[in-house]
C-alpha cells in the first residue's frame, strides 16, 4: 500500500486547503495535486506509511529517545563533525527500533536530495512541526547547532511543566474516583437493604430519607440500561472530543473551570511564547513562526484563535494588537509583546513572558493543591454524610418508638 501524504495547496478559486493523497513518494503526491490544478505549499507524510507500522505512528517514538538523539547530535556538531555525518553516526548506534526505522527513512530521503528539515517534515506527525521548522531555519542560517540547543531547551521546559501539571491533578482525580465509587456502593447496595428494613417496620420516613431511597431505587431498577448508556455516552463523547471541533470545544471548557482555568491558560501562553521565541531566535520569519507556534499550543481553542490572527500579521498588522483582538491573552503578555515589537527585542520579551508564567504556574499548582483537594473532600464528604444520615435517622426514630 502506498503511503498517504497530506498536501497543503492553493486552488484557482482562491482557497487554501489540505488534500490527502496516496502516492509512492512526496514528489508523486505533489505532481498529483498540480495535475488537479493546485499550487502546492507543503507536503507531509502521514504516520501509517512506515513499513511494519501497526496503526498510527504517533507516539511510537518515545520522547526520551528523541531528546537523547538531539542531545547527542548537538555534541557531535560541537565537536566539528558535519551534519550529515553526525546523523549517520547516531543512526548506526541508535538502540530504539522505532526511532532507528524513522531515522533510516530520513537518511534515505536526504540521500535522494532532500534537506534534513524536509526529510523530517515528511515523517508526518511523528516529530513536532516546531522541530523541523527550526531545522529549516538553522539550515538557512548555518546555525543548526544553536537551533537544536534552543529547541532542546524549549522541549525540556515544556515537558517539565507538563509533568508538574499532570502530577498535581492526579491526586484530586483519584479522590473523585474513589469517592464516586463509595457513593455508588452506598446508593446501589447499602441503601436498598435498609429500604426493606424500613418497610418491615412500616416507619414514617423523613423527607431526606425518602429522597435518597427514591434515587437509590431508581438507580437499582434502571441500572441495566443506565450503565450501558453511560458507557456508550462516554465512548461517543471521547470520540467526538478527539475531532477538531470537539477538541476545541473541550479545551474551551477547560479554560472556564474554577481554580484550573487560569492554570490551563497560563500553560498555553507559555507554550506559545516559548515556541515563538525559539523559532524567531533560530532565524524563522515572524509569519511562519506565528503559524508554527500556534500548532505548538496544546489547547486547540487558543491555537485556533492564534491562527485567526496570522492573516492580520501577514498584511502588516502589529503582532501585539492582533493578539489583543482574540481576547485570550493576559494584559501582561500583550504589553510585553508590544514592548518587544517596538524595541526590536521581541524574542527576549517572549522569553521573559514564558519564564514569568513558568514561575506563576508553580504558584498556581501549589494553590490548586491547597484549594481543590479540601474542596473535593468537603463536597464528597457532604454527599456521603447525607446518605448515611438518610439511613440512620429512621433507625433512631424506630429505636425510640420501640423503647417507648
Amino acid at each position: 500500500m502506498s503511503p498517504q501524504f497530506s498536501v497543503k495547496a492553493g486552488w484557482p478559486d482562491g482557497s487554501v486547503a489540505e488534500e490527502a493523497v496516496l502516492a509512492p513518494d512526496s514528489k508523486a503526491a505533489r505532481v498529483e495535486i498540480e495535475r488537479r490544478g493546485g499550487h502546492v505549499f507543503e507536503v507531509r507524510r502521514h504516520g501509517f506509511g512506515l513499513p511494519g507500522a501497526r496503526g498510527g505512528r504517533r507516539g511510537r517514538v518515545k520522547m526520551a529517545d528523541f531528546l537523547v538523539f538531539n542531545q547527542e547530535m548537538i555534541a557531535l556538531l560541537k565537536a566539528g563533525l558535519p551534519v550529515v555525518r553526525s546523523f549517520e553516526i547516531l543512526l548506526e548506534r541508535q538502540e530504539s527500533p522505532a526511532l532507528r526505522a524513522v531515522l533510516a527513512d530520513v537518511k534515505d530521503r536526504v540521500n535522494s536530495g532532500a534537506s534534513i528539515s524536509e526529510a523530517f517534515a515528511e515523517q508526518g506527525d511523528i516529530f513536532p512541526r516546531l522541530y523541523w521548522t527550526s531545522l529549516k531555519a538553522g539550515e538557512k542560517s548555518g546555525e543548526i547547532e544553536n537551533v537544536l540547543r534552543r529547541y532542546l531547551k524549549y522541549q525540556k521546559t515544556v515537558i517539565a511543566i507538563s509533568r508538574k501539571v499532570v502530577s498535581t491533578l492526579v491526586y484530586p482525580a483519584i479522590l473523585l474516583v474513589m469517592s464516586g465509587g463509595l457513593i455508588a456502593v452506598l446508593m446501589t447496595v447499602v441503601v436498598p437493604k435498609f429500604q426493606q428494613f424500613f418497610a418491615d417496620f412500616h416507619a414514617d420516613l423523613p423527607l431526606l430519607t425518602v429522597i435518597v431511597v427514591g434515587v437509590a431505587g431508581f438507580l437499582r431498577d434502571n441500572v441495566i440500561w443506565l450503565l450501558p448508556a453511560l458507557i456508550a455516552g462516554g465512548y461517543f463523547l471521547m470520540r467526538w472530543i478527539r475531532t477538531p471541533v470537539g477538541r476545541a470545544w473541550s479545551d474551551g471548557v477547560l479554560l472556564k473551570l474554577p481554580f484550573l482555568g487560569g492554570l490551563f491558560l497560563r500553560f498555553a501562553i507559555t507554550q506559545f511564547t516559548r515556541s515563538l521565541a525559539t523559532l524567531l531566535g533560530g532565524g524563522t520569519p515572524l509569519v511562519p513562526s506565528l503559524e508554527n507556534a500556534a500548532e505548538a499550543i496544546g489547547n486547540r481553542h487558543i491555537a485556533r484563535r492564534v491562527r485567526e490572527v496570522v492573516p492580520k500579521v501577514r498584511e502588516g498588522g502589529e503582532l501585539w494588537h492582533s493578539l489583543e483582538t482574540t481576547g485570550i491573552f493576559t494584559n501582561l503578555t500583550i504589553e510585553m509583546i508590544k514592548v518587544g515589537e517596538t524595541s526590536g527585542a521581541l524574542e527576549e520579551m517572549l522569553t521573559a513572558v514564558s519564564d514569568f508564567y513558568d514561575e506563576e504556574i508553580d504558584v498556581l499548582l501549589a494553590r490548586v493543591i491547597t484549594l481543590v483537594e479540601p474542596a473535593i473532600l468537603v463536597m464528597m464528604g457532604g454527599v456521603i454524610v447525607t446518605i448515611l444520615l438518610s439511613v440512620y435517622l429512621p433507625i433512631f426514630k424506630i429505636m425510640s418508638q420501640i423503647k417507648g
